[in-house]
C-alpha cells in the first residue's frame, strides 16, 4: 500500500484533517497501512523534506508547523507551559526567551527541533495546576495562567535551581491568585520569597 501513497496526496490529506503532528500509529490508521509501510513511507518522506521527526514516534508536516507552543505540548505530556516562556508570552518579563519552557510531572527533558530548545521541569502532581487551553494562531494550547507561571517560576528559585529576574513585573497580577498557586507547592521557603517579591 505504501508504494500507493503520494507524497503530495498524503499532505493534503494531513492538512484536510488538520493533522500537523501525528504518531505512526495515526498516520497507519488513517491511510491504512501496515506500521512497517507507514514507518518506510515515514522515513523515506522525512529524509525528502515532506515530514520533520519530532522525536521517536512523531512527526510532523514541515511546511505546514503547527506554533512552537503547541510542539511544545505535543512532544511530552502531560505538560503545559510555563516559566519565563509564558512569563514572556504575557509581559511579565518584558525580553524574548529562546527556549520554549514547560511545566510536567514527568521527569525533567530537554529536546531540540529544527534548532528550537524545548525544555520541562519537574513539579509534583498536587502543583500541576493552573493552566487552560488558549487560542495561538488558530490552535489550542495549554499555557500556565499569568500567576501560575509566577508560582512556577519562584518555586525554582526557592530551589536555588533559578535567579530572579530583577526585570520582573509583578504589579498587574492578582496577587491573592499567586499566593494560592504557592501553597500547592506545601514550601515554606517559597512562600516567604514570594511574600518578599510581592
Amino acid at each position: 500500500m505504501s508504494t500507493l501513497l503520494k507524497p503530495f496526496s498524503v499532505r493534503s490529506e494531513l492538512l484536510k484533517r488538520n493533522l500537523r503532528v501525528f504518531t505512526p500509529r495515526e498516520f497507519a490508521r488513517l491511510f491504512r497501512t501496515t506500521s512497517d509501510q507507514s514507518k518506510y513511507f515515514l522515513e523515506e518522506s522525512t529524509k525528502r523534506g515532506l515530514f520533520l521527526r519530532l522525536k521517536r514516534g512523531l512527526y510532523a508536516v514541515r511546511d505546514a508547523l503547527p506554533p512552537e507552543e503547541e510542539i511544545a505540548n505535543l512532544l511530552y505530556r502531560p505538560s503545559y507551559i510555563s516559566f519565563e516562556y509564558a512569563l514572556a508570552f504575557y509581559h511579565i518579563l518584558p525580553e524574548m526567551v529562546y527556549t520554549v519552557t514547560s511545566a510536567t510531572t514527568k521527569p525533567t527533558r530537554t529536546f531540540t527541533v529544527a534548532s528550537k530548545t524545548f525544555s520541562y521541569l519537574t513539579i509534583k502532581k498536587e502543583a500541576f495546576a493552573g493552566y487552560s487551553p488558549t487560542q495561538r494562531e488558530g490552535r489550542t494550547i495549554l499555557i500556565a495562567d499569568p500567576e501560575k507561571a509566577v508560582a512556577d517560576y519562584f518555586y525554582f528559585v526557592a530551589l536555588g535551581k533559578k535567579a530572579i529576574n530583577e526585570r520582573l513585573n509583578l504589579s498587574a497580577l492578582d496577587k491573592k491568585k499567586i499566593t494560592e498557586y504557592v501553597k500547592l507547592f506545601q514550601r515554606p521557603k517559597l512562600e516567604q520569597l514570594l511574600h518578599d517579591a510581592l
